[in-house]
């Protein structure tokens, strides 16, 4: 039963967060294949992350280590029928009637539900959740609805939905029918899996937000850390495996967070000889390879995987000038909403900046591994195209963010383009936001050469703190800020659309914790392995102070530095050098102290004064500027600006629409027929375009008011049709309407939507240019609509509407009108 349809009361009281693994009743259960968590609470305790092993310590974990079970209390459990429960603690429930239970176990974990009970007098089933309702999934997976009857073992009853047992788990019901008398369940608990790692790396600042961002993209990731290879998603969905490419961000944020190398080793080494169609994963491969390589020195891994690489960055180059589909780049509508239309210019042109960037990092590598003709051959690839964009001076005319971030990080745009490019296309706050959290990583990179702190700052919390703001204690698939303005609860329902049924735990949205930790922390290997690094601080938009450690070979670097303080520490491992920055702060002049001796900046910048070089140990600093310390300025309107944020609902007018609306057009879906529209355009509207949609015409409508009146003169006869979403089949949750309406004045688009079967439907919608695809107003949720509601946005272009299915059996539109 929905959460937002019936009346809880909560009850909030302190439960112990582990128990044995197995419980009282152990004996009962169908044998586990993990053994029981092997960690123990040795290490720092960290409030700020949502990880309830973030303290827990393994002795020498090995990428061979079998997954470790525990078990998770709830943290509240409450109740649709108050009268008919009486609870002790959160997990100890005394039942005398019919009733809907639902447990928050506090954040999502991987795993399974169980609990006792000695005698069942009732009729039971059991669901699970990322999110505040029941979770529904698409065809492909083994029980798509998160909804079922529980397996008996004993006393023991475990909901038993896949072969692997786990789910992504942060919400669970027991749902109760039938019952005859009293009875007790007990020990409601969460069989959680883990594989053995230890975070090895830390962050923290006086930035609580950024604080929890590391955290939670860290614990994202751990989630989805399996026997054998990195996961893909927590939620049974079908698409579990590990694709070559897809686990980039999700080991990038490993390396700074656990420095579980042999781990990543290993899935390296799983995904290379894949191959999913996906032109831009193969070079996401390769650098996950120089990632590697830089962190770890591992040159071994390398030569044994130069083939393959080789054969990779070849094939890029084949398909530069006159590349084949390019099947997917990222869900955001600008790069073709993932796999709808993908060959689309600004795909194109970012796999070539892509393709260029990959080049010139292997080269770099070969070049350190001493193999100068491998290293020429692909810096000669790499000179070639860049020649060739130096030859059109206009190239850059049209990119939008991803194939102008991807140009910046190919080091292709020339200082002197830099100040367009930015007018262009990073300067609007709304328009710099990627739908995907995995292709945001490489924006906020791109923000980073460009040196645009203050802009990065603000990106990451739209993107990663709005998903904080939205419930968030993981990372999701996709996001849009918005979110935040038509939910109703926190942790509601999310969009569904071409992606399919969203994923809230999605471990390609982790990059974010690597950038934290090499452009705010400040930690980067200069030679592979750390044998020398840099740290170079970018505190900015308030931040002033940092604390973290990033986990070498060698052993950690651990970086501390307060500029209001004027004081820090620097642990240098052995066998390294390291090379400390400060940040100016504004200040024009610095004076340093350097393990209690003055010292004198061996270069400076705009930004930074670099020291010597320093050897292993532990240094202290101190520092004090000519004017105190400052946060650089952002120059930049830090609103929001929807160019169409005016939305209006009507749920009185129902099938009258006549007078009402369509005053210069309109199509009523399926109105003669299913897939027969009765339509009436402008002549300035060149056409109206419905694309994966699927039509249903409603029987029995002649005398019901949420039918659509006939448009003909004194014809009172009604009818209503639909366009509506494929579900649940994989990846069509979503429709799209393109209405190329070019009117010298804003015009009023209204759908008219109807829940004709009262199936609990509830919607999204999302405008965008049709030219460009930009984002054009906040998504706008439309619920209740059983009795009909009418949407009215007003634009001044030519749109794509989006409609997505967020509940209920499908998304239903049955008209669009133009006025």
């Amino acid at each position: 039963m929905s959460k937002n349809l019936i009346l809880f009361t909560k009850i909030l009281l302190l439960t112990p967060l582990f128990a044995l693994a197995n419980g009282p009743d152990g004996k009962d259960l169908k044998k586990l294949s993990y053994p029981s968590l092997k960690g123990i609470p040795t290490g720092e305790k960290v409030t700020c992350s949502p990880d309830p092993l973030v303290n827990y310590r393994w002795k020498s974990p090995d990428a061979d280590d079998d997954l470790e079970v525990y078990t998770q209390k709830p943290v509240s459990v409450t109740c649709d029928e108050p009268v008919n429960m009486k609870a002790k603690g959160n997990s100890d429930l005394t039942i005398t009637g019919a009733c809907n239970i639902m447990f928050d176990f506090g954040q999502v974990n991987a795993g399974w539900l169980e609990f006792e009970c000695d005698d069942m007098p009732a009729t039971v089933e059991c669901s699970i959740s990322e999110f505040n309702e029941p979770a529904v999934f698409n065809l492909g997976s083994e029980h798509p609805v998160k909804t079922a009857e529980p397996k008996q073992y004993g006393k023991t009853y475990r909901l038993e939905l896949n072969k692997q047992l786990y789910e992504g788990v942060r919400f669970a019901w027991i749902h109760l029918k039938d019952v005859s008398r009293k009875f007790r369940i007990r020990n409601v608990r969460l069989v959680c899996q883990t594989k053995p790692v230890n975070y090895e790396g830390s962050f923290n600042s006086n930035n609580d937000e950024l604080n929890r961002i590391w955290y939670t993209a860290a614990y994202t990731v751990r989630l989805n850390l399996l026997k054998d290879y990195f996961g893909a998603i927590l939620m049974e969905r079908s698409d579990r495996h590990s694709w070559t490419g897809d686990a980039h961000t999700s080991q990038a944020a490993a390396l700074v967070a656990f420095g579980n190398y042999d781990f990543v080793r290993k899935n390296i080494l799983y995904t290379a000889e894949q191959f999913n169609g996906i032109l831009s994963y193969s070079l996401y491969w390769v650098q996950s390879l120089l990632d590697y390589y830089q962190y770890t020195g591992d040159q071994s891994l390398l030569d044994s995987l130069c083939n393959n690489a080789c054969n990779k960055l070849d094939i890029a180059y084949q398909h530069y000038e006159h590349s084949p589909s390019v099947s997917f780049y990222g869900w955001d509508e600008r790069l073709g909403a993932g796999f709808e239309n993908p060959n689309c210019k600004e795909t194109h042109t970012a796999y070539k900046m892509l393709s260029i960037q990959t080049w010139k990092r292997f080269a770099k590598a070969m070049n350190d591994c001493g193999r100068q003709d491998l290293s020429r051959k692909y810096e000669t690839y790499a000179d070639e195209k860049q020649q060739q964009l130096q030859c059109s001076p206009d190239w850059q005319e049209g990119l939008d963010i991803f194939a102008a971030s991807d140009a910046v990080n190919a080091g292709v745009v020339s200082p002197e383009d830099v100040s367009s490019l930015w007018k262009n296309v990073y300067s609007d706050r709304l328009q710099r936001v990627s739908y995907s959290p995995f292709n945001q990583y490489f924006v906020i990179n791109a923000l980073a050469r460009l040196g645009r702190y203050g802009e990065a700052m603000n990106t990451i919390d739209d993107c990663w703190g709005g998903q904080l703001r939205y419930g968030a204690t993981t990372f999701f698939e996709v996001f849009r800020p918005s979110w935040n303005l038509c939910k109703l609860e926190d942790n509601d329902a999310p969009v569904n659309n071409q992606c399919g049924y969203t994923s809230f735990t999605h471990p390609w949205s982790a990059g974010v914790a690597k950038w934290l930790s090499e452009e705010i922390l400040g930690v980067k290997p200069e030679t592979p392995g750390f044998k020398t690094f840099t740290v170079c601080p970018h505190l900015t938009s308030g931040l002033t102070r940092i604390d973290g450690t990033v986990p070498t070979p060698h052993g950690k670097i651990r970086v501390y530095m307060d500029v209001k303080e004027g004081k820090g520490s620097l642990s240098v491992p052995a066998g390294t050098t390291g090379r400390l920055a400060i940040p100016l702060m504004g200040a024009g002049n610095i004076e340093i102290k350097m393990d209690g001796q003055t010292v004198q900046p061996e270069k400076k910048n705009a930004t930074h004064v670099y020291l010597p070089v320093l050897n292993d140990g532990l240094h202290t600093f101190s520092f004090s500027y000519d004017r105190p310390a400052e946060s650089p300025v952002v120059e930049e309107d830090i609103n929001y600006c929807y160019p169409a944020s005016t939305v209006k609902e009507d749920t009185l007018t129902q099938g009258n629409w006549k007078g009402v609306y369509g005053s210069k057009g309109y199509v009523l879906f399926s109105y003669d027929g299913e897939g027969a529209h009765r339509t009436k355009l402008p002549k300035q509207c060149q056409s109206i375009i419905c694309q994966r949609e699927e039509n249903s015409r409603y029987m029995n409508t002649a005398s019901d008011k949420r039918a659509l009146v006939s448009n003909l003169e004194n014809d009172e006869s009604r009818s209503l049709g639909a366009i509506t979403t494929f579900d649940p089949q994989v990846c069509r949750q979503t429709i799209t309407i393109d209405v190329d309406y070019r009117h010298d004045k804003p015009y009023k688009i209204s759908l008219y939507f109807v829940d004709w079967d009262n199936n609990g439907r509830r919607s999204a919608i999302e405008l965008f240019d049709l030219q460009d695809k930009r984002i054009l107003s906040p998504v706008h949720m439309v619920r209740n609509y059983e009795m009909g509601r009418y949407v009215t946005f007003e634009v001044n272009q030519p749109v794509r509407i989006r409609i997505c299915q967020v509940r209920g059996a499908n998304a239903a539109c049955s008209a669009l009108f133009l006025d």
